[in-house]
């Protein structure tokens, strides 16, 4: 039981931890003869491949809910204004992209079926 906690607790700050650094660098732009959201697409793709990692590692949904439910709490919290008046998450479409790409990934991440269950269930059908 105290190892479950222990992981859940290690879970949410590896996704607090991405969250954190992903607020941080979503707002790097490379301009190529057109501006590259460069910041955006690491960040919302190191989210990604962090809750579809330990989706297919983890056992169960658990695992992916607990990073997810970390790092969404820290970009919301960065996004409110700070007593001298600067915000880390900016009222761009780039700041709105990292506010709500992270939840819409979570939750198809999270809800998607388990894919090695079905499979599992139909080998053993199959050698009966």
């Amino acid at each position: 039981m105290l190892s479950r906690i222990v992981n859940a607790v290690l879970l949410v700050v590896a996704g607090a931890v991405v969250g954190g650094i992903g607020t941080v660098a979503q707002q790097i732009t490379v301009t190529w003869g057109v501006t590259v959201p460069l910041g955006l697409i690491g960040s919302l793709l190191c989210f990604t491949a962090l809750l579809v990692g330990l989706r297919l590692l983890g056992g169960s949904r658990w695992p992916a809910l607990c990073a997810a439910l970390g790092a969404i709490v820290v970009i919301l919290l960065f996004t409110q204004q700070s007593p001298g008046g600067s915000v880390l998450i900016p009222n761009n479409l780039i700041g709105q992209i990292w506010l709500v790409g992270p939840i819409l990934i979570a939750a198809v991440v999270v809800a998607w079926p388990d894919v090695r269950g079905a499979t599992a269930a139909r080998e053993r059908r199959a050698s009966a």
